[in-house]
């Protein structure tokens, strides 16, 4: 290994003083190929993951080593100034605590990780994107966003030439890359579901995000129910945060009006509301299927083994971030993703919440 220039290394102790009070140099990648004694191109290849194949393991276990040792990262921020974009990409999503949207990321990752960083801009629970907020994030310059539920609204204020894709925003202009679930079908399923069991008074647990890819699922829900003859009255239908606890006690709220009406059947926005209703149920002596069958939407990982175990709708959430990735890299390439808009099909999981002999 190079010897180690003193002029720099002492100024890599964190803290430590030499005499004077000069503030450390940054470490450059010409320190780090000085001190592993290897080119700055080869520490580039390193740093930034593109190493293989192209950096044998000797230089790049020397590279890695200095790189520990002297405290070098990449200057992101300077490489975006100087190229005019960064290799950011940013997904705007509400509250990441939902396990849905954990998968959404594995999914853009499978695609992006070799290539760019996933800033992930998080917005409080239940709200939709800022258009203002999200523009405080393109003074990173990133290469592109991925943005959950936008409305059209918000796309015509963000007004940018930065290359975007929507994820799961039904009903905006069909010139704008996006990937859509039908969710529209999965109400329906749900429906035809209950009307299967004998059920005739539903009632409907909506989200209050007030996005549009919740209106479409309570609007196809109510549809279907006139349809299949199942009476939903306006009284019936609630909603809530997307959240257990909130959903939990807009149930229980809402119960005693549902019982008396001679509601058999419930359809949940979310599993997270379905949760809450079982939450809920426990409380209040509720046998579930037997008094009230309750279906939501997502199939998050603990649907399948809840006690009941949660009939739902699936929607394939990591296939929603790979192929909004696979967009993305196409207009980051140049490229018009074809086709521009896609949808992604759902179905129906059915469970013990609506059937007493499907287990859970």
């Amino acid at each position: 290994m190079a010897h180690r220039d003193s002029d720099y290394d002492g100024a890599m102790k964190n803290g430590e003083k030499s005499g004077n009070s000069r503030a450390p140099r940054r470490v450059t990648a010409a320190m780090v190929a000085e001190h592993a004694g290897v080119s700055t191109a080869t520490v580039s290849l390193v740093a930034n993951g593109k190493s293989a194949g192209r950096v044998s393991a000797a230089n790049e276990q020397r590279v890695r080593e200095s790189i520990r040792e002297l405290g070098y990262f990449v200057d992101s921020i300077g490489s975006s100034l100087a190229k005019g974009v960064s290799s950011l990409v940013v997904l705007v999503a509400p509250d990441i605590s939902n396990p849905f949207f954990a998968k959404v990321i594995a999914g853009v990752r499978s695609i992006l990780a070799s290539d760019y960083q996933l800033l992930l801009s998080v917005t409080d629970a239940g709200v939709s994107p800022s258009a203002s907020e999200t523009r405080k994030i393109m003074g990173l310059r990133p290469a592109g966003l991925l943005v959950h539920a936008p409305s059209q609204d918000f796309l015509e204020e963000i007004s940018s030439t930065l290359p975007l894709v929507a994820l799961d925003a039904p009903g905006i202009d069909p010139a704008i890359p996006a990937v859509n679930m039908d969710v529209a079908q999965g109400a329906r399923d749900v429906v035809a579901h209950f009307a299967a069991q004998g059920h005739t008074r539903a009632a409907y647990l909506d989200a209050s995000t007030g996005t549009e890819t919740l209106a479409v699922r309570r609007e196809a829900f109510l549809a279907a129910a006139k349809e299949y003859g199942i009476e939903v009255l306006p009284a019936s239908v609630a909603s809530s945060m997307i959240d257990v606890a909130a959903a939990s006690a807009a149930f229980s709220q809402h119960w005693p009006t549902w019982r008396e009406a001679g509601v058999t059947a419930l359809g949940c926005a979310t599993d997270n509301h379905a949760f809450g209703v079982l939450h809920a149920s426990r409380q209040l002596g509720l046998s579930i299927p037997q008094q009230l069958a309750v279906a939501g939407f997502d199939d998050l990982p603990y649907s399948a083994t809840s006690n009941p175990s949660i009939t739902t709708v699936e929607l394939n959430a990591q296939e929603v971030g790979r192929q909004a990735a696979l967009k993305l890299r196409a207009l980051l390439d140049g490229k018009s993703p074809d086709p521009l808009q896609t949808m992604l099909p759902s179905s129906l999981v059915v469970r013990g919440s609506t059937l007493e002999n499907a287990g859970g």
